[in-house]
């Protein structure tokens, strides 16, 4: 586990693809109970420890999570993630043919990231969601039992086989990040579930979390933090060609 920030209220950990949020039906060990433990040992809390889940991510997907360490803090934290107040940018990796296509009918080269950068697309789908799959679909039109989803990303390196998409979501549905780019063409990384060619060695999507800014509950202060990027070599080399 690795915590990237804590004060008195709140606590962010770097969560690693394979861990659970929250306790579900598999019975494996949650990152909540972790988090307590960490807390009670760091602390020499005697007895039970508090900690509010107030955000989840998948299973395979890694990045920062957000606990309350207070029950002042969990019902302001709740309402700052319902209201929107809590801004969080996802990074993705993802099979990028139909955006070299793109970019070649653009005739741009594919490695001007500075000038992909700066352009922000709009996607919007309507989803639904099969429970008995834990998959959600994507269409391009209203449809029953449909949720409308909308998501912004743009283009931050394009490598041979691979793109870094940065990701900013104005809806929350369920595996929309996941659903919404594989509809248009470029699933993420090692998801098999939505059309990836290849599974990752370690089962996990290349999928992040990334950064998480919001006004701190109870202190007011301004919070943004960054995850680290996943070990796997290719997270690097695709954000070399950002910083070149």
């Amino acid at each position: 586990m690795e915590v990237v920030y804590e004060d008195n209220h709140i606590i962010i950990v770097n969560k690693q693809s394979g861990e659970i949020v929250q306790g579900d039906k598999t019975g494996d060990r949650p990152l909540s109970d972790i988090v307590k433990d960490y807390i009670k040992e760091k602390y020499q809390k005697p007895g039970a420890v508090f900690l509010g889940v107030v955000h989840r991510l998948d299973r395979p997907v890694s990045g920062l999570v957000v606990f309350a360490r207070t029950s002042k803090a969990l019902p302001r934290l709740n309402k700052m993630f319902a209201e929107g107040e809590v801004h969080k940018t996802y990074w993705a990796i993802v099979e990028c043919g139909r955006l070299k296509e793109e970019s070649g009918r653009r005739k741009e080269d594919r490695l001007k990231v500075k000038e992909e950068s700066g352009e922000w697309q709009m996607l919007e789908n309507w989803l639904t969601r099969n429970e008995q799959q834990n998959k959600s679909y994507a269409y391009d039109h209203e449809v029953p039992h449909s949720k409308k989803a909308q998501l912004r990303y743009r283009v931050l390196a394009i490598g041979e086989r691979y793109a870094l998409l940065e990701v900013q979501l104005m809806t929350g549905r369920h595996h929309q990040i996941r659903c919404q780019l594989a509809a248009m063409g470029c699933p993420i990384k090692g998801d098999l579930k939505y059309g990836a060619k290849r599974s990752n060695p370690d089962g996990s999507i290349s999928l992040q979390s990334h950064r998480i800014s919001f006004i701190h509950p109870v202190s007011k202060a301004p919070i943004d933090i960054e995850a680290p990027l996943p070990p796997d070599p290719l997270w690097g080399q695709l954000q070399s060609l950002i910083d070149n």
